[in-house]
């Protein structure tokens, strides 16, 4: 099982859900938890070199694996995958990916604003056409403003698209809205 999305998107919200439910993840901790991503970041450094190793993929099995939207091109075949899919308004993704670079002392990508959001934009479609003609990839698209408002209706969705292994109640449970910061009306 794979979460994706765009950096920013709510991955790191979804991967805690999902362990809280009952789904073991597959994570190194290297990341660790900042102001940014309280609760962690639910990384796994493998998944970054997938297209020249993916022998992680064989040991993923029955885990939850976060991977950036770009990196699911890698994933390699023979293998069925069910993705969720973590959507968000462009504006927020950006706004909070500006907070965190920021918070880090780091300049962003050398795009305007607008620039980066056409990118963004262009990506999303791509990746989505991409998706739905991968027969061996199942996808859930899983809004953020959604979950964070209605995390136990979402956990339930969530739950039927793994066969009702997930513990609802507790999914849904770790869905923190306070730490929805960069909210776009």
């Amino acid at each position: 099982m794979i979460v994706s999305g765009l950096p920013r998107s709510g991955t790191s919200m979804m991967m805690q859900m999902l362990v809280a439910g009952g789904v073991p993840a597959l994570t190194d901790h290297v990341r660790q938890p900042d102001d940014d991503n309280p609760k962690g970041y639910y990384e796994f450094e493998p998944v970054k070199r997938t297209r020249l190793d993916p022998s992680w993929v064989d040991s993923a099995a029955g885990s939850v694996v976060k991977m950036v939207h770009l990196l699911l091109y890698d994933l390699p075949p023979g293998h069925t995958y069910r993705v969720i899919f973590m959507k968000r308004k462009l504006e927020e993704v950006l706004a909070s990916q500006a907070v965190m670079l920021a918070r880090k002392g780091k300049k962003g990508a050398a795009l305007s604003t607008e620039r980066l959001k056409a990118v963004f934009e262009q990506q999303l479609e791509k990746v989505g056409l991409w998706l739905a003609d991968q027969p061996h990839l199942e996808v859930l698209d899983a809004h953020y403003h959604e979950v964070i408002s209605h995390p136990l209706l979402q956990a339930a969705r969530i739950n039927d698209f793994l066969g009702g292994k997930l513990n609802v109640e507790a999914a849904a449970g770790v869905v923190a809205p306070s730490l929805y910061r960069q909210r776009q009306a």
